[in-house]
This record gives C-alpha cells, structure tokens and sequence, in this order.
C-alpha cells in the first residue's frame, strides 16, 4: 500500500495542502491528535479500507491517530464519540449513521471545547449547516443518490421488465443511512417490478456471515427473483457464499452492491455479483484527515467532498481486484 499511497499522497497534497508544505517545515498534523470511527467491526473490509487511508494521512502529515470501531451501531457510534469528546483530541472524525437529532447537541458541545468534527459515510447536513464555517466537512456520497443510481445502472444492464421480482436487501430504519435502501425501493417501483424488502437485522450487520439463514429462506418461498439488490458493503462480498447454499448458479440473479473487497472481486469473477457502486472508502479515511488538520491548524472550513461516481463489473475487475487485496479500494 505504501507505495501507490505516496503518489497519491502527492496529488492529494498538492491540490488540498500546499499551505502545509509552504508554511512550516514541520508536517502540518505535528502536536496533533484525531480520533476517527471507522464504522464497522475491527478486520470488516469496509472499515478497514477506511482506517488504511486515514492511517496514511496521519503518516504523512505527522498527526497521532486513534482508531474506534463501531459495529455499525449508531448507540455505539454516539459512545464512541463522547468518550473521544471526554479525550479532548483536537479532532474527531464520526460516521453520521445516528443523524442530526442525535449528534448535532454532541457536536456543537465538541465544537464548543475546541474539537474539530467532520462527518464520513452518511452526511448530517444540519450540523455542517451550523459549523462548516468552524470546520465541520463531510466525506462521502449522498446516500438516497447512491441508491438510485445503483438500482438506475442494475435496472439498464438487466433489462427487467414490469412485474419482475426484486429483492432489496438492506436499512430502513437508521436515519440518513436509510436513504439509500428507500431510494434503491423506490427507483425499482418505478420502473414497474415488483419490490420485497427485506431488513439487515443488526446481528448480520455486525457479522455479514449470519446473512446465509436469511437469503436461503427468502429464496426457497420467492423462486421466481430476478435481482437482488445488497446496501451493505459487507454482504455484497458474501453474496456468492449465500447464494451458493441457497443452490443459485452463476448469473440466476442479477446482483448488485457496494464496496469492493477481495471476496467481492472473487464474486464478480465468478458470476455471483454482477455490478458494485464503490464510493471509495479509503478516500474518506484520508480525505478526512487532511480536512480536520487544515480546518485546525489554518481555520478552512469544512469541505464537501463527493468520493463515489463509479462502478466496478467484469470488465474492470482485473484492474481493481489487486488494489483491494491492498485495503485501498
């Protein structure tokens, strides 16, 4: 990873932190201490991409890094943020999966202790509405676009027809993380097939291999599913296991997803996943990092950074499997 990190590091520096290069000798994040969520469980691939690239930002420009994980709990993400608030760091870096309701007290009373906050993954459009001005950014891709886009590129490359049966797989009920699941639901609608939701319990949201009970016995009653949509990173690199025991062959279903791991390119390659939206994690892990170090030291205000655009299929994966066997994409 080091070395693609530093030519990254390059361009990113150039274009977001020539002021910290020009001002001072010493790397801008010196004296410096962040904390970041990372979102899931220690070694899931989604939060692990996220760590590598913030790891590779406090390397490079010099600041203490502490690294919390969540399980993809929003209580847990709240616990984990005022005992970062309780440290004093100088910034913290928060997965918005709780919403504004929940986190905006906590972060104007960070902000009020002099904590940079930024937000990754899932925005809290009211907090950076209060303080973007004092720093607060957001890293990441909308989620109720990136919903619709995955279900709006799934429905052109499949060519379903009305009546069709779908499966969304996925969160409806956490805040601005749902918008993405309901976006996927209502793109689908639209288009005329016919919709199941089925809920990520939050035991499978936290170990993606409890996933296998649920798939087997939605396939088994609704033989006749053609897509299945996965709005969860985690799950989409398991498809091709779940799919497997409930006695699926390559390309039955049509099957998209998010975020790339080694186990999603093997799914890809085998026929078991035909399409994943990558919002780049790794660039929210490093993106974030350079936002609460400039927005600290020199006052910027907080960016707002869209990481995600592209999707990844058989034709590409070649390119991009090695990069995720990495932890960069």
């Amino acid at each position: 990873m080091k070395h693609f990190s530093k030519k990254f590091s390059t361009v990113v520096m150039a274009s977001l932190a020539l002021v910290s290069t020009s001002v001072c000798a010493t790397p801008s994040g010196t004296n410096m201490s962040i904390w970041i969520d990372v979102g899931g469980p220690v070694g899931g691939p989604y939060a692990t991409v996220v760590q590598n690239g913030a790891k590779q930002a406090a390397e490079d420009l010099g600041a203490n890094l502490r690294v919390v994980y969540s399980d993809w709990q929003p209580q847990k993400m709240i616990e984990n943020f005022k005992q970062a608030v309780a440290a004093n760091p100088s910034g913290i870096i928060i997965m918005g999966h709780p919403g504004d309701s929940a986190y905006q007290p906590l972060v104007m009373e960070a902000e009020n202790k002099g904590i940079n906050v930024t937000s990754i993954d899932t925005a809290l459009p009211a907090s950076m509405g209060a303080i973007q001005h004092k720093g607060f950014g957001y890293v990441g891709v909308s989620n109720a676009k990136r919903g619709i886009k995955l279900a709006a590129e799934a429905l052109r490359r499949g060519q379903f027809k009305a009546g069709d049966h779908a499966l969304v797989w996925g969160i409806k009920d956490i805040a601005e993380r749902s918008k993405s699941t309901r976006g996927m639901i209502k793109t689908l609608e639209q288009a005329g097939l016919t919709v199941d939701f089925l809920q990520i319990s939050p035991e499978t949201d936290k170990d993606p291999s409890l996933g296998t009970a649920a798939i087997t016995s939605y396939l088994a009653s609704h033989i006749n599913t053609k897509l299945i949509l996965v709005d969860h990173g985690s799950l989409t690199s398991q498809m091709a296991n779940f799919l497997r025991n409930a006695g699926v062959r390559p390309k039955e279903i049509f099957v998209a997803g998010f975020s790339l791991s080694p186990a999603t390119a093997d799914a890809i390659r085998s026929g078991y996943v035909q399409l994943v939206a990558d919002s780049q994690p790794y660039l929210m892990g490093y993106l974030s990092v350079i936002q609460t170090v400039l927005s600290k030291r020199y006052g910027f205000s907080g960016l707002n950074i869209d990481t995600g655009a592209g999707f990844v299929d058989l034709k590409n994966i070649n390119f991009i499997a090695p990069l995720a066997t990495k932890g960069i994409r």
